[in-house]
């Protein structure tokens, strides 16, 4: 348990093996889903009992990426109560760019999910055997030798093994299509990375330890709160058995934890690394959600890939 907790924080602090963990999380699950769940209904069912297999589950992994992300929850937070400060377009600017980040990590697990049900072309296969499109199914069945009642034996391929040359058909077409999801992923994502480097204002070390530090305080953050939760509640629980005066133990004021909690975006002006950092340096009033740094009257935009390196780890 100790060596599995082990891979699990350092898949944390490494971006790119996390993502290369939860693909192949991904890939296992699909694999042992597909032999154990998934049985083709061979009947009129067969398209969208294929396509709720292949999609549904994305879906759902898609909504968990959501649900398990830090910066998700750090953005959402109270976000209707200041809903105001979205009126400016700068504000909600940076929010849809923050969103749009949170929604590229979240990507990761569906997108893996059916590029490996493509590639395995069970799902694509009995999809396609239920679809009513005569020009389709007249496609299929032009090697088969029941041209001509072939809407209504179509559907029956999936479990009548007979006609592998259809049903090699259909899951080349299904292996192509796999590929192509995997070329365009890879592509995308080394292109937005290309962009945003190229017009990056910092260099490739201090975003290392950009990077590094978000992360030891996001750790130590939740050492902190948990041991001081532990304390207060310790003291309360102690002065109500024992009715006497609680001691006096310091909690940040609602305003000083609203401060802290916004997402930051990287000023090179005055090299704070978090909202934290900007707090402790200056312990003065921030800018919304927009948290540019108060000694400087500009700001240098970053590239989108640069504006929020904290919350690397999932959390609820």
């Amino acid at each position: 348990m100790d060596r599995f907790k082990t891979i699990l924080n350092i898949a944390s602090k490494q971006t790119n093996l996390g993502f290369g963990l939860v693909a192949l999380l991904t890939a296992g699950g699909e694999q042992i889903f597909s032999s154990v769940a998934f049985k083709c209904p061979c009947n009129e069912l067969n398209f969208l009992y294929g396509l709720v297999f292949l999609l549904v589950p994305a879906l759902a992994l898609l909504l968990l990426g959501y649900i398990l992300s830090k910066k998700m929850w750090i953005l959402f937070t109270g976000l209707w109560h200041n809903r105001a400060k979205l009126c400016y377009w700068k504000n909600l600017a940076t929010t849809c760019t923050a969103f749009l980040q949170i929604s590229s990590t979240a990507l990761v697990a569906p997108s893996s999910w059916l590029a490996v049900a493509l590639l395995n072309g069970n799902y694509y296969e009995c999809a396609m055997t239920g679809t009513n499109l005569s020009v389709y199914n007249q496609y299929l069945c032009k090697d088969m030798n029941f041209e001509l009642d072939c809407g209504r034996k179509l559907h029956m391929l999936p479990c009548d093994k007979r006609n592998e040359e259809v049903l090699r058909t259909l899951r080349s077409q299904s292996q192509i299509l796999g590929w192509l999801v995997i070329t365009f992923i890879m592509l995308s994502s080394l292109l937005i990375i290309c962009l945003a480097r190229c017009n990056s204002p910092i260099s490739y070390q201090q975003l290392k330890f950009w990077r590094a530090y978000a992360q030891e305080e996001s750790e130590l953050m939740d050492l902190y709160t948990n041991k001081h939760a532990k304390d207060l509640a310790e003291r309360n629980l102690k002065s109500f058995f024992n009715q006497m005066e609680p001691a006096n133990i310091t909690t940040p004021s609602n305003k000083d934890w609203e401060k802290i909690s916004l997402l930051y975006k990287f000023s090179t002006k005055d090299h704070f690394y978090s909202t934290l950092h900007r707090y402790v340096e200056t312990n003065q009033e921030g800018d919304g959600i927009r948290m540019v740094s108060v000694r400087s009257n500009e700001s240098t935009d970053n590239p989108a890939v640069l504006h929020f390196v904290d919350g690397g780890m999932v959390s609820m």
